[in-house]
């Protein structure tokens, strides 16, 4: 168990580096392409955008991962019916979305440029949603390098198209290039699926295959709501995000072009900067979870915290550079990366929060993987609930965008510090 830990971590790093690299780069294409007009426009878009991809997932993926990891039920049987049933699934949110779509651009976000683009997220829906249930079975049977070549061809399609299609795209529109960039997902997704079919093993389906027993829906769904309900607060959260930005500072006086750019500066830089080293930790939190999950359910709790605080540590190992980093050299990162220097301030005043952020991920696979997805939900449930009424009356008070640098620096410390609490608590009381 040791040893596959260490591997999967090592591999799943490799092919997170390459891949933020890759985003990295598409990012720079992409901002150099559509201009700050056309990010703010996507950033518009992009919480409806995760919102959806919460949602059509249903937290399956992460279901799925720890039910394989336990061997205790045929993979085929879990998968293939609950495969048929999220894609049966994903067609209601598809008309869903073309149904709301009017009233969400025209009466919430204020923008009838984001009609399109948000119309395009629903045919990406159903590809987003099987890769993430193969890529769960992949991680439940602790074979990391399909997730990982799969991630990379995604990417490196993403890149080519951008860098070919969106150009050209522009030349008729910024609202069909933008559009352009949520379709490219169908290509990149699809593509990412037949890769991963590739090592899937080669057994023979039977009609069978397809019926899901009540035992293992009950289970899929006592890991999949809870799971789903944190990550759904937390799309929540970031839908709303704009949508109270924009009326609120708009209410006390903040023109509707200062929000749109500095809404722009902090989502298309500045988070996307400071998210650097995520790849890091969520190659832990991936890898950590099979393994949390195997030693919990067998009672070896010491096993568990010695790979709890080995997680952490690796986190911070690169957080904590990447930190002095963000505080010291802020415009040099900037400006090699995104060829700007708007946002330093926002930086400065951020990164030594976003410490906490860096060792959050691997506390919710520690959670999930000890059966508390529940706590893992309340604390997402507390941290949302506090950014939302913070970003309200700090807006209110007329501050401008630091009311949302404010309530997300809340959000993190809460949710954080919420998970340390049940982690260290059940494993304190556990013999």
């Amino acid at each position: 168990m040791k040893n596959k830990f260490i591997k999967s971590t090592i591999i799943l790093t490799i092919g997170g580096f390459i891949t933020k690299i890759l985003g990295m780069i598409i990012k720079i294409v992409l901002t150099r392409t559509i201009g700050t007009k056309g990010i703010s426009l996507y950033m518009l878009v992009l919480p409806t955008f995760n919102l959806f991809i919460t949602l059509c997932n249903l937290g399956v993926p992460v279901a799925i991962t720890k039910l394989v990891s336990e061997k205790k039920k045929s993979s085929k049987k879990i998968i293939i019916p609950t495969t048929f049933l999220i894609l049966i699934y994903n067609l209601l949110l598809i008309l869903i979305l073309i149904i709301i779509s009017p009233y969400l651009a025209n009466n919430l976000l204020h923008n009838k440029n984001t009609y399109y683009p948000l119309i395009a997220i629903g045919t990406t829906l159903p590809f987003i949603a099987i890769s993430s249930i193969i890529k769960g079975y992949f991680f439940g049977k602790e074979k990391v390098l399909p997730c990982t070549i799969s991630n990379i061809i995604e990417q490196l399609v993403r890149l080519a198209l951008t860098y070919l299609l969106i150009s050209h795209m522009m030349k008729y529109s910024l609202t069909i290039a933008v559009t352009s960039v949520v379709l490219i997902n169908i290509i990149s997704e699809g593509l990412s699926i037949v890769t991963l079919l590739f090592f899937l093993p080669k057994e023979k389906i039977k009609k069978e295959d397809f019926t899901i027993t009540h035992p293992i829906l009950k289970e899929i769904l006592g890991i999949s709501i809870p799971t789903t309900t944190a990550r759904l607060i937390g799309s929540l959260v970031y839908f709303l995000e704009p949508i109270i930005l924009t009326n609120v500072l708009s209410y006390v006086g903040y023109t509707k072009d200062y929000i749109t750019l500095e809404y722009g500066i902090i989502n298309g830089y500045v988070y996307p900067l400071l998210l650097l080293p995520s790849f890091f930790t969520l190659a832990i939190s991936s890898a950590i979870l099979p393994v949390i999950s195997n030693s919990y359910a067998n009672k070896n709790y010491t096993y568990t915290k010695k790979k709890i605080k080995e997680a952490i540590y690796f986190s911070l190992l690169i957080g904590i550079p990447s930190t002095l980093l963000f505080i010291l050299i802020p415009d040099t990162l900037l400006k090699l990366i995104y060829n700007t220097t708007l946002g330093i301030k926002y930086i400065r005043i951020t990164s030594i929060f976003f410490l906490l952020h860096y060792i959050q991920a691997p506390l919710t696979s520690t959670l999930n993987g000890m059966n508390l997805s529940k706590e893992a939900m309340k604390g997402t449930l507390y941290g949302g609930i506090i950014k939302i009424l913070s970003l309200i009356i700090f807006s209110l008070l007329k501050i401008g965008m630091n009311s949302l640098i404010i309530s997300s620096i809340l959000n993190i410390v809460i949710v954080t510090f919420h998970h340390i609490y049940y982690v260290h608590k059940n494993l304190t009381f556990s013999k």
